[in-house]
C-alpha cells in the first residue's frame, strides 16, 4: 500500500478530549479502513498514517439526524434538497448520518416505495443513511409488507400521520392496528401528532374569515390540537404495548404530555427539531409574505417566545430524548403555490446543516446541558432507539469512524448565502453560533477540514436498522408478560336466570305509548300513568300535560266528603 493510499485509510487523532454520552476523557484515536481500531494514550500506530492534531478540541461521535425528507414529492412539488445536497449540507455541519422517510402514496406498495427511495439515495448520498417507512393506508397487504421490510430490508420504524386529512391521515382504528403490528414485529411506531379532523375544520373557518396568508397556518393549528393528539397517540400505544416515538414536538403542552407519560412509565420518546429550538412562530406575522411562508411547517412553530427555551430545558433533562430537523426545503417559487391559500403552501424548512451548531449555542453555550448530553441528543440516543448502537453514536473500538472534532470556541454566522443547501432561505438567518466542526470524518474519510469540504457523491452506505431495539423494547417484553390479562377461575353460576320478554333496539326512539302501555286519546300530547284502584295518584309520576288535561279526566270521580274534624286536628281557615 502506497503512502498516499495509507493516509486515506489510516488516521491518527491526537491530543483531544473524547466526549461520549456517558463520560469524557483525554485520549487518542487510531482509525483504519473506516473503523476505530484503538482508543487510548501512547498508541502505537502504523507508518503512513495521517495525523490530525485535536489539542484543545472535543472529539465526539458524528451527528445522526433521525428526521429528514430529501427530494420528497409533496403538495404538488418536490423538496429541492435531494440526497446529494442534503447529505452534503449535513456533513458540513457535523452530521454524518441521516435517517430519511419513505412516504408511499395511498394504496402504493411499501416495497415499491422503498425500492424507489433506495434508488434515489444510493447514487447520491455523501454519508451513511437509514430509512423509516411512512404509512398512508392500512390493509392486510400493508401488514404483510411491514414484516418483509423488517426482516429483509432493514427497516425498524413506521410513521403514521394523525394530520393531512385526505392524503396521509389514518383514523384511530387503523393507528391502533398498525401499533399492534409494530409490536408483533419488534418495530417502533412513529407519530405525527395533530388532530387532523379539527385542523381541517379550523383551516376552512380561517379561510372563510378572509385570512389566506401564512398566519392562517398557525391559527388553524393551535397547540391544543397537537397536545390532544399526542396524548391520544400515547394512550393507543400503551394499549398496544408498543414503544411510540412522537416526531416534531413543537409546543410546551405536547412536550408536557410526553414528560408526564414517561413519569408514569410509558415507553415514549419525544423529538423536538432544530427549528423549534432555534426560532419561534412570530415569523408567521411578518409583513413579508415570502419570509412568513418560508417558516411554514406542521406542526407549526409556536408564537410563544419562551417555547424554544422550555423545550431545551426538557431536552436537557431527558423529558425529551433527541433532536431531528424535518429537513424538507422548498424555494420561494414553490412556497408561492399557496400565495392565495395558506393550505397550499408546501410544508418544510431547513435544518440538517445547522442542527449541531444551533443545539450547541442554545443548549451547551447557554449552560442548559453539558457536552455529554449534547452527544446523547444529537447522536447516541438516535443510535440506541433505532438499534445501530454502538456501531454508530459512540467513540469506541469497533465503532464506525464517524467522528467530529469540535471547536467549542469558534463561532459562525448562519446565512443562506453561505449554507450548502439547495434552498434560497435559511430560517436561522443571522444567528451567531458558538461551536463549529473543525474536522469531520465520515466512514474513515476526512470530509471537512481547514481547506473546506471534500465530498464524494454516492459513497455513503445504507445502514439497516434491526428490530427489537433494547433501548425501546427492554421493558416491553417483560411488561407484556407481567400485564397479560388472566381469566378468573370460579365456580359456574347455577342459580336462576331471568327470561327476556322483549329485545329492543338500543337505537330505537322511545315510544311513550309502548312505555306506558296506554294509548293517548283525543288531543292529548302527553300523558301519565292512570290513578290507582283506590282513586289516588302515583306520587312519583308526573301528571303534567301541555294541554292541562289528565289521562283519567273522563273517568267518573268518587264523591268527596268534607270532614270538619279530620284526624290530626283542624287547620285554620277563612271560610
Amino acid at each position: 500500500m502506497g503512502a498516499s493510499q495509507s493516509s486515506q485509510t489510516r488516521l491518527f487523532i491526537k491530543g483531544g478530549r473524547i466526549v461520549n454520552d456517558d463520560y469524557a476523557y483525554n485520549a487518542d484515536i487510531y482509525i483504519e479502513d473506516g473503523v476505530i481500531k484503538q482508543v487510548g494514550t501512547n498508541l502505537i500506530v502504523p507508518g503512513g498514517s495521517r495525523t490530525i492534531e485535536a489539542k484543545g478540541k472535543l472529539i465526539m461521535p458524528g451527528g445522526i439526524d433521525p428526521h429528514t425528507h430529501m427530494q420528497l414529492p409533496f403538495m404538488g412539488t418536490t423538496a429541492v434538497d435531494d440526497f446529494y445536497h442534503g447529505t452534503k449540507a449535513a456533513l458540513a455541519g457535523g452530521t454524518t448520518m441521516i435517517i430519511d422517510f419513505v412516504i408511499p402514496q395511498r394504496g402504493q406498495s411499501l416495497i415499491e416505495a422503498y425500492d424507489k427511495w433506495r434508488e434515489w439515495a444510493d447514487a447520491k448520498v455523501c454519508c451513511d443513511y437509514g430509512l423509516h417507512m411512512g404509512l398512508s393506508w392500512w390493509s392486510d397487504k400493508v401488514a404483510a409488507e411491514m414484516e418483509t421490510l423488517v426482516k429483509e430490508k432493514g427497516i425498524n420504524s413506521f410513521k403514521m400521520f394523525m394530520a393531512y386529512k385526505g392524503s396521509f391521515m389514518l383514523n384511530d382504528g387503523d393507528l391502533y392496528q398498525v401499533m399492534k403490528r409494530c409490536r408483533e414485529i419488534g418495530a417502533i411506531a412513529q407519530i405525527h401528532a395533530e388532530n387532523g379532523d379539527l385542523v381541517a375544520e379550523k383551516a376552512a373557518e380561517i379561510i372563510n374569515q378572509g385570512i389566506t396568508g401564512p398566519e392562517g397556518h398557525l391559527l388553524s393549528r393551535p397547540e391544543e390540537l397537537e397536545a390532544e393528539a399526542t396524548y391520544r397517540a400515547i394512550t393507543m400505544a400503551s394499549q398496544a404495548n408498543c414503544p411510540v416515538y412522537i416526531t416534531k414536538v413543537m409546543s410546551k403542552s405536547s412536550a408536557d404530555v410526553i414528560a408526564d407519560a414517561r413519569k408514569k412509565g410509558k415507553v415514549v420518546f419525544g423529538e423536538p427539531i432544530a427549528a423549534g429550538l432555534g426560532t419561534d412562530g412570530s415569523h408567521y406575522f411578518n409583513k413579508c409574505w415570502r419570509h412568513a411562508a418560508a417558516h411554514v411547517l406542521s406542526p407549526p412553530l409556536r408564537p410563544d417566545p419562551t417555547t424554544p427555551d422550555y423545550l431545551m430545558d426538557l431536552l436537557a433533562n431527558n423529558d425529551l430524548q433527541l433532536v431531528g430537523t424535518d429537513n424538507c426545503t422548498f424555494n420561494a417559487d414553490q412556497k408561492a403555490l399557496g400565495k392565495d391559500d395558506f393550505r397550499k403552501i408546501p410544508n418544510g424548512v431547513n435544518g440538517v446543516e445547522d442542527r449541531m451548531s444551533v443545539l450547541w449555542e442554545k443548549g451547551v453555550a447557554s449552560g442548559k446541558m453539558d457536552p455529554c448530553r449534547f452527544v446523547a441528543v444529537t447522536s447516541t440516543n438516535a443510535a440506541k432507539i433505532f438499534n445501530i448502537y454502538p456501531r454508530k453514536g459512540r467513540i469506541a473500538v469497533g465503532s464506525d469512524a464517524d467522528i467530529i472534532i469540535w471547536d467549542k470556541d469558534a463561532t459562525r454566522v448562519i446565512s443562506a448565502k453561505s449554507h450548502h443547501h439547495a434552498c434560497d432561505f435559511n430560517i436561522f438567518e443571522g444567528m451567531t453560533c458558538h461551536g463549529v466542526p473543525h474536522t469531520v470524518i465520515a466512514g474513515g474519510r476526512i470530509v471537512v477540514d481547514e481547506e473546506g469540504l471534500h465530498i464524494t457523491q454516492g459513497v455513503g452506505q445504507f445502514i439497516p436498522t434491526p428490530p427489537e431495539s433494547q433501548f425501546a423494547y427492554g421493558r416491553i417484553k417483560e411488561r407484556e408478560k407481567a400485564r397479560k390479562p388472566q381469566a378468573i377461575e370460579r365456580e359456574q353460576y347455577a342459580g336462576p336466570v331471568t327470561s327476556v320478554t322483549e329485545q329492543t333496539d338500543p337505537g330505537e326512539p322511545i315510544n311513550a305509548n309502548k312505555v306506558h302501555n296506554n294509548p293517548i286519546t283525543d288531543n292529548d300530547q302527553f300523558h301519565c300513568r292512570p290513578t290507582t284502584s283506590s282513586g289516588g295518584r302515583h306520587m312519583q309520576d308526573s301528571s303534567f300535560s301541555l294541554s292541562g288535561a289528565q289521562i283519567d279526566d273522563k273517568q267518573q270521580k268518587k264523591q268527596g266528603t268534607r270532614v270538619s274534624q279530620p284526624p290530626g286536628g283542624t287547620s285554620s281557615r277563612l271560610w
